[in-house]
């Protein structure tokens, strides 16, 4: 059976819950808080790594970036595009997976946003990612990663919680393991009486693993946020964000 992120059905049934029109409405300031701690300017090429239906991509074309946003499911690049042509923005979506999206020397700054990092079970995978990234970078480019960090999820851990996101219910239970490196999420989904099951799979990273990784892989001046809006990473931190800069 394929891994969970190598099923389309998977990404088609979640899409409207993971890109609810309350998360697309998010997008502006989240774009803004990204440009402060990137430190780019308009005109500049940008990768959106993993850029799912492009609310971020389409939000850095409006505000003048040349973006390339790459996701592996084809259904949210059609709708990407369709939204992007209906604008007249310039963006270019790619079809590929992170592990093999490479282009060297081709942008100022790359982003990786909501948790698209960590799904692959060895480890190896995650630093082919960042060393795929680096490659691609310019000299001076930055790499931005935005994830749960583990101390975060320690802090505010629920074995099990819902909630409603629209017209869907969605119920998670969660479990963690290999000394809190790694967690398995169950999600049922509830929607007009049909009910959906899946297991979601992802490596942990506390702030000092995930820095460390970008360091190993060659960036230097490597930041730690505790969200989007860069603020610190300490005890009221709601998500890991980490920027790496190439030399």
């Amino acid at each position: 059976m394929q891994p969970w992120h190598e099923q389309d059905a998977f990404w088609q049934t979640v899409g409207p819950t993971m890109f609810s029109q309350r998360r697309r409405t998010d997008a502006p300031a989240e774009v803004e808080g990204i440009l402060r701690m990137l430190g780019i300017e308009p005109g500049v090429p940008l990768l959106d790594l993993c850029c799912g239906v492009g609310r971020h991509s389409l939000e850095f074309a409006r505000r003048g970036f040349r973006v390339t946003g790459v996701d592996r499911t084809r259904a949210y690049l059609e709708q990407a595009s369709r939204q992007a042509a209906a604008e007249g923005l310039p963006v270019e979506f790619v079809e590929e997976d992170m592990r093999a999206f490479v282009r060297p020397g081709a942008f100022a700054a790359a982003v990786n946003l909501f948790t698209s990092f960590g799904f692959f079970e060895d480890p190896d995978e995650d630093r082919r990612v960042v060393a795929n990234v680096y490659q691609s970078l310019q000299p001076g480019g930055a790499f931005l990663i935005d994830v749960g960090g583990k101390e975060v999820l320690a802090r505010v851990w629920q074995e099990r919680d819902w909630h409603e996101e629209d017209d869907i219910l969605i119920l998670q239970e969660r479990k963690v393991s290999q000394a809190w490196g790694w967690m398995e999420n169950r999600w049922i989904l509830v929607q007009d009486g049909r009910r959906t099951e899946f297991t979601v799979s992802h490596r942990l990273y506390a702030a000092t693993e995930l820095a460390a990784l970008l360091r190993a892989c060659g960036f230097s001046h490597v930041e730690v946020y505790g969200s989007l809006d860069g603020s610190a990473y300490d005890q009221t931190a709601r998500r890991l964000v980490v920027v790496g800069r190439k030399p």
